[in-house]
Protein backbone atom coordinates (compact mmCIF):
# COMPACT_ATOMS: atom_id res chain seq x y z
CA UNK A 1 0.00 0.00 0.00
CA UNK A 2 1.33 3.70 -1.07
CA UNK A 3 1.57 6.40 1.59
CA UNK A 4 -0.21 9.26 1.12
CA UNK A 5 1.85 11.98 0.54
CA UNK A 6 1.74 14.81 2.79
CA UNK A 7 -0.02 17.76 1.82
CA UNK A 8 1.73 20.70 -0.07
CA UNK A 9 2.84 23.56 1.38
CA UNK A 10 0.08 26.09 -0.84
CA UNK A 11 -2.39 23.54 0.40
CA UNK A 12 -1.58 23.56 3.76
CA UNK A 13 -2.01 27.59 3.58
CA UNK A 14 -5.28 27.11 1.77
CA UNK A 15 -6.79 24.99 4.65
CA UNK A 16 -5.03 27.66 7.20
CA UNK A 17 -6.44 30.76 5.44
CA UNK A 18 -9.85 28.42 5.86
CA UNK A 19 -9.97 28.43 9.22
CA UNK A 20 -8.62 31.84 9.90
CA UNK A 21 -12.47 32.62 8.91
CA UNK A 22 -15.31 33.60 10.66
CA UNK A 23 -17.55 30.71 11.05
CA UNK A 24 -20.90 33.25 9.33
CA UNK A 25 -19.17 32.74 5.88
CA UNK A 26 -21.08 29.55 5.77
CA UNK A 27 -24.30 31.07 5.33
CA UNK A 28 -23.54 33.07 2.59
CA UNK A 29 -22.10 30.29 0.66
CA UNK A 30 -25.30 27.82 1.65
CA UNK A 31 -27.49 30.40 0.28
CA UNK A 32 -26.03 30.96 -3.56
CA UNK A 33 -25.42 27.46 -3.69
CA UNK A 34 -28.75 26.69 -3.19
CA UNK A 35 -30.12 29.52 -5.23
CA UNK A 36 -27.89 28.16 -8.19
CA UNK A 37 -29.38 24.64 -7.70
CA UNK A 38 -33.08 26.22 -7.33
CA UNK A 39 -32.59 28.12 -10.87
CA UNK A 40 -30.97 25.89 -12.60
CA UNK A 41 -33.81 23.89 -11.61
CA UNK A 42 -36.36 25.88 -12.43
CA UNK A 43 -34.87 26.68 -16.00
CA UNK A 44 -34.58 22.60 -16.55
CA UNK A 45 -37.74 21.57 -15.62
CA UNK A 46 -40.25 20.94 -18.36
CA UNK A 47 -43.02 23.63 -17.43
CA UNK A 48 -46.75 22.13 -16.53
CA UNK A 49 -50.11 23.35 -17.59
CA UNK A 50 -53.09 23.43 -15.57
CA UNK A 51 -56.82 23.26 -16.69
CA UNK A 52 -59.91 23.43 -14.82
CA UNK A 53 -63.51 22.08 -15.77
CA UNK A 54 -66.57 22.96 -12.91
CA UNK A 55 -69.40 20.61 -12.34
CA UNK A 56 -72.26 21.58 -10.64
CA UNK A 57 -75.00 19.40 -8.81
CA UNK A 58 -78.67 20.58 -9.81
CA UNK A 59 -81.65 19.30 -7.07
CA UNK A 60 -84.46 18.17 -8.94
CA UNK A 61 -88.47 19.16 -8.00
CA UNK A 62 -88.84 17.53 -4.86
CA UNK A 63 -85.17 17.38 -4.29
CA UNK A 64 -83.70 19.19 -1.21
CA UNK A 65 -80.85 21.48 -1.73
CA UNK A 66 -78.69 19.64 0.87
CA UNK A 67 -79.13 17.12 -0.53
CA UNK A 68 -77.19 18.11 -4.10
CA UNK A 69 -74.52 19.29 -1.72
CA UNK A 70 -74.22 15.71 -0.61
CA UNK A 71 -74.19 14.67 -3.79
CA UNK A 72 -71.54 16.93 -5.37
CA UNK A 73 -69.68 15.70 -2.32
CA UNK A 74 -69.57 12.49 -2.98
CA UNK A 75 -69.09 12.27 -6.71
CA UNK A 76 -66.37 14.52 -6.36
CA UNK A 77 -64.93 11.21 -4.70
CA UNK A 78 -65.06 8.73 -7.04
CA UNK A 79 -63.96 11.56 -9.50
CA UNK A 80 -60.99 10.16 -9.94
CA UNK A 81 -61.94 6.41 -9.47
CA UNK A 82 -61.08 3.86 -12.45
CA UNK A 83 -65.50 3.82 -13.22
CA UNK A 84 -65.12 7.61 -14.50
CA UNK A 85 -61.35 7.62 -15.94
CA UNK A 86 -61.56 4.45 -17.55
CA UNK A 87 -64.34 6.20 -19.66
CA UNK A 88 -62.39 9.59 -19.87
CA UNK A 89 -59.25 7.97 -21.82
CA UNK A 90 -60.47 7.86 -24.56
CA UNK A 91 -61.76 11.18 -25.37
CA UNK A 92 -58.48 12.61 -23.36
CA UNK A 93 -56.02 10.62 -25.58
CA UNK A 94 -54.07 9.41 -22.40
CA UNK A 95 -53.83 6.54 -20.64
CA UNK A 96 -56.30 5.70 -17.48
CA UNK A 97 -52.99 5.77 -15.29
CA UNK A 98 -52.00 9.22 -16.91
CA UNK A 99 -55.44 10.36 -15.82
CA UNK A 100 -54.80 9.54 -12.13
CA UNK A 101 -51.37 11.20 -11.97
CA UNK A 102 -52.85 14.40 -13.81
CA UNK A 103 -56.20 15.05 -12.75
CA UNK A 104 -57.46 16.41 -9.03
CA UNK A 105 -60.99 16.70 -7.88
CA UNK A 106 -61.89 19.02 -5.39
CA UNK A 107 -65.26 20.07 -3.52
CA UNK A 108 -66.71 23.50 -1.57
CA UNK A 109 -68.87 22.65 1.75
CA UNK A 110 -70.87 25.48 0.68
CA UNK A 111 -71.81 24.74 -2.68
CA UNK A 112 -72.81 21.71 -4.73
CA UNK A 113 -69.63 22.44 -7.33
CA UNK A 114 -66.82 19.88 -8.52
CA UNK A 115 -63.62 21.50 -9.54
CA UNK A 116 -61.63 18.72 -11.72
CA UNK A 117 -58.26 20.10 -12.75
CA UNK A 118 -55.59 18.39 -14.97
CA UNK A 119 -51.74 18.79 -15.29
CA UNK A 120 -49.99 18.50 -18.04
CA UNK A 121 -46.83 19.53 -20.30
CA UNK A 122 -48.84 21.23 -23.08
CA UNK A 123 -51.88 23.16 -22.52
CA UNK A 124 -53.96 21.30 -24.71
CA UNK A 125 -53.67 18.13 -23.44
CA UNK A 126 -54.33 19.41 -19.81
CA UNK A 127 -57.72 21.36 -21.30
CA UNK A 128 -58.63 17.46 -23.11
CA UNK A 129 -57.92 15.57 -19.48
CA UNK A 130 -60.31 18.14 -17.83
CA UNK A 131 -63.01 18.07 -19.92
CA UNK A 132 -63.10 14.38 -20.42
CA UNK A 133 -63.33 13.93 -16.71
CA UNK A 134 -65.91 16.20 -16.48
CA UNK A 135 -68.23 14.77 -18.98
CA UNK A 136 -67.57 10.90 -18.24
CA UNK A 137 -68.11 12.37 -14.07
CA UNK A 138 -71.83 13.63 -15.92
CA UNK A 139 -72.45 10.37 -17.95
CA UNK A 140 -72.15 8.57 -14.09
CA UNK A 141 -74.20 10.60 -12.86
CA UNK A 142 -76.68 10.56 -15.14
CA UNK A 143 -77.39 6.78 -14.29
CA UNK A 144 -78.69 7.79 -10.71
CA UNK A 145 -80.44 11.08 -11.85
CA UNK A 146 -84.09 9.57 -11.11
CA UNK A 147 -83.55 7.63 -8.03
CA UNK A 148 -81.42 10.53 -6.28
CA UNK A 149 -83.38 13.51 -7.82
CA UNK A 150 -80.27 15.70 -8.48
CA UNK A 151 -78.71 16.21 -11.77
CA UNK A 152 -75.24 16.65 -12.72
CA UNK A 153 -74.08 19.35 -15.12
CA UNK A 154 -71.06 20.39 -16.29
CA UNK A 155 -71.07 24.47 -14.95
CA UNK A 156 -68.22 25.47 -16.83
CA UNK A 157 -65.88 23.82 -19.86
CA UNK A 158 -62.01 23.91 -19.04
CA UNK A 159 -60.29 26.35 -21.75
CA UNK A 160 -56.29 26.12 -22.24
CA UNK A 161 -54.36 28.19 -19.87
CA UNK A 162 -51.82 30.71 -21.11
CA UNK A 163 -49.40 30.78 -18.84
CA UNK A 164 -47.59 27.31 -16.65
CA UNK A 165 -48.82 26.60 -13.73
CA UNK A 166 -45.11 25.84 -12.52
CA UNK A 167 -43.23 27.80 -10.76
CA UNK A 168 -40.70 30.20 -12.98
CA UNK A 169 -36.81 30.11 -12.19
CA UNK A 170 -36.64 33.34 -10.13
CA UNK A 171 -39.09 31.54 -7.56
CA UNK A 172 -37.17 28.61 -7.48
CA UNK A 173 -33.97 30.23 -6.87
CA UNK A 174 -35.78 31.96 -4.21
CA UNK A 175 -36.68 28.97 -2.68
CA UNK A 176 -33.13 27.18 -3.32
CA UNK A 177 -31.28 30.17 -1.54
CA UNK A 178 -33.41 29.99 1.35
CA UNK A 179 -33.18 26.50 2.04
CA UNK A 180 -29.29 26.38 1.31
CA UNK A 181 -29.53 29.56 4.44
CA UNK A 182 -31.58 27.38 6.87
CA UNK A 183 -29.57 24.62 5.81
CA UNK A 184 -25.97 26.51 6.31
CA UNK A 185 -27.62 27.72 9.80
CA UNK A 186 -28.02 24.51 11.31
CA UNK A 187 -24.49 23.31 10.16
CA UNK A 188 -23.42 26.13 12.10
CA UNK A 189 -25.43 25.17 15.23
CA UNK A 190 -24.55 21.62 14.92
CA UNK A 191 -20.35 22.34 14.35
CA UNK A 192 -18.71 21.37 17.37
CA UNK A 193 -17.26 23.78 19.81
CA UNK A 194 -13.49 24.55 20.26
CA UNK A 195 -12.73 23.56 23.73
CA UNK A 196 -10.08 25.42 26.14
CA UNK A 197 -7.80 22.10 27.52
CA UNK A 198 -6.64 22.67 31.07
CA UNK A 199 -3.29 24.44 31.10
CA UNK A 200 -4.28 26.24 27.63
CA UNK A 201 -3.74 29.85 28.99
CA UNK A 202 -1.14 28.86 32.21
CA UNK A 203 2.31 30.76 31.99
CA UNK A 204 5.23 28.83 29.79
CA UNK A 205 8.27 28.43 32.23
CA UNK A 206 11.27 30.38 31.50
CA UNK A 207 14.01 28.23 29.54
CA UNK A 208 16.98 27.30 31.58
CA UNK A 209 19.53 29.90 32.31
CA UNK A 210 17.50 32.94 31.12
CA UNK A 211 17.97 36.16 33.56
CA UNK A 212 14.71 36.61 35.71
CA UNK A 213 13.36 40.39 35.44
CA UNK A 214 15.08 42.85 37.91
CA UNK A 215 11.66 43.47 39.92
CA UNK A 216 11.77 39.91 41.12
CA UNK A 217 15.31 39.97 41.57
CA UNK A 218 15.06 42.31 43.94
CA UNK A 219 11.81 40.99 45.55
CA UNK A 220 13.32 37.83 46.07
CA UNK A 221 16.60 39.79 47.60
CA UNK A 222 13.88 41.54 50.23
CA UNK A 223 12.81 38.43 51.18
CA UNK A 224 15.89 36.91 52.18
CA UNK A 225 16.69 39.54 54.62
Amino acid sequence: MTEQSPPRPAARAALARLRRLPAWWLLPVCALLGAVIGGAYGLLRAPQYTATSYVIAVPGDKADPATALGFAQAYGRVATQLAVLGDAQVEAGVPVATLRESVRAATSPDAPMISLSATAASPGTATDMANAVARALTANARLTKDAMRVQLVQFSRATEPSSPASASAAVTALVGASAGGLLGGLALLARPRRRTTVGENASVPAPAGESAPAAERAGDARAAT
